[in-house]
């Protein structure tokens, strides 16, 4: 039988409970996953994720350990990348859905250090992924440093398309070390894309405390809109408003892109000593700016949980993604620490869903597999040979092939959509003399090939 504190405790919680998404997600809201992000990601239903924030590894070449005796120790990750670990899978794949892509990555490997190349595989496949399982309502967040941001802006571009990059937004934080050899290193990135040209974005109020500036105000006098009671002022030859709150005065700029948010201090309660620790006033407003209500927020490498942690605070459902045991531990650690009352928390901790094994789309009927094209690009320099390979996307595949050709002289000769794709392909290569990816023969006949492997295997 409850007692009144019990009851109390429930209710509490079940104020907090979000409903079961209707958008068709195959995964529940505070689900932890203690796996490869790739694998969960690739068994996510298509277009159900409103949100993902990613804080992945930043290609330092180095090991993060948490201290001995703190409350995150046992916690480590590798931000080391070495091309042998990069899988063919991934190769191929890139090269049959992001043709563009898998050009700019051939291109990686000549720039900067070796490892750049395969860093930047890694995070591809992850990204492709991503973009697929986004609402097309959705937006993903990119956190990284100058270590790879201009790299990953391209590979975003490749994969989500230029038009949808809406911000470079620049974290700065006075925490860190000075050196005498360059300016003071005080800043992270925040890559904003979008999935399409309608999606979600909330104006919030950046609280950018200013002192002493309403001695240089235009007047005393005060105005009223929409946001509250304001004065304008003169800053910096702008002329800005200044709203009052409880506290004093701030600027309401709609959030502009530079936040001035402070990192996870010593002393701060936040603190974990997990490495790369995010704090969550930068996760909250990332998640109420391009979330809402009952929307499910996604962290792929979901580390100290803070991505959960404001989720959770905010009224979104969630899903958390990371390889380590300690990063589960820490999860719900946080969430009954910062989240619930300790009534609360054992009704809670049923509410927490752990799973070592990656979901099953329920988006595509048992027996459907992804499909792709097989097809035939000819080019009148090369007369009785035939490019015959894989791709997605036939249009951008022949686009890319044309962009390497001054007078555009590709063309597409013929295509087919089949499960066996692969296996279509190499039937094709072996039967007839190649080339570096190009058979020779007579084009009816590598055509009826194609149809009688596809007719004879199902």
């Amino acid at each position: 039988m409850l007692m009144s504190g019990d009851l109390a405790a429930n209710e509490s919680l079940a104020k907090r409970q979000l409903f079961e998404p209707m958008n068709q997600c195959n995964v529940k809201n505070r689900t932890i996953f203690l796996h490869d992000n790739l694998e969960i990601l690739q068994g996510i239903n298509s277009g159900c994720i409103d949100l993902i924030y990613l804080d992945p590894p930043f290609n330092k070449n180095k090991k993060f350990t948490a201290p001995i005796g703190s409350s995150a120790e046992g916690a480590e990750f590798t931000d080391i990348f070495r091309e042998e670990d990069v899988k063919d899978d991934w190769l191929k794949t890139i090269k049959e859905d992001q043709p563009e892509l898998f050009q700019y990555l051939n291109g990686i490997k000549g720039i900067g250090k070796p490892y750049n190349f395969a860093y930047l595989a890694y995070m591809a496949i992850r990204l492709i992924e991503c973009q697929r399982i986004l609402k097309d309502t959705g937006s993903l967040y990119l956190h990284c440093d100058p270590t790879m941001s201009h790299y990953l802006k391209t590979t975003l571009d490749c994969v989500f398309g230029e038009g949808n990059f809406r911000n470079e937004i620049v974290w700065c934080y006075r925490t860190g070390g000075q050196s005498k050899y360059h300016f003071g290193r005080k800043h992270d990135v925040l890559l904003f894309v979008t999935k399409d040209k309608k999606y979600t974005f909330n104006v919030i109020k950046d609280k950018s405390y200013l002192t002493g500036q309403l001695k240089h105000s235009q007047s005393n006098a005060t105005y009223s809109d929409e946001w509250g009671t304001y004065q304008e002022i003169l800053f910096s030859k702008t002329l800005i408003k200044l709203y009052r709150d409880e506290k004093g005065y701030f600027t309401l700029t709609g959030c502009r892109d530079y936040w001035n948010i402070d990192a996870v201090g010593l002393s701060s309660s936040e603190r974990t000593d997990y490495p790369t620790q995010k704090p969550l006033a930068l996760l909250e407003r990332v998640i109420q700016a391009s979330s809402n209500e009952g929307d499910i927020v996604l962290d792929p490498f979901y580390g100290c949980a803070t991505t959960c942690v404001a989720a959770e605070r905010q009224g979104r459902a969630w899903i958390g993604i990371d390889v380590s045991q300690k990063a589960s531990d820490l999860v719900k650690a946080r969430l009954e620490k910062e989240v619930v009352t300790p009534q609360e928390r054992p009704a809670f901790r049923k509410e927490i869903h752990l799973k070592e094994s990656p979901p099953r789309r329920t988006d595509v009927g048992a027996s459907v597999q992804e499909t792709k094209y097989v097809y035939i690009i000819s080019h009148p320099k090369s007369p009785g040979e035939y490019k015959v390979g894989i791709a997605k996307n036939v249009k951008a595949r022949l686009n890319a092939y044309q962009t390497s050709c001054p007078d555009r002289s590709f063309k597409l000769e013929f295509s087919h959509a089949k499960h066996l794709y692969r296996q279509t392909e190499a039937h094709v290569h072996e039967y007839f003399d190649n080339r570096f990816e190009w058979v020779r023969g007579d084009l009816e006949e590598i055509k009826r090939k194609i149809l009688a492997y596809s007719e004879s295997h199902g």
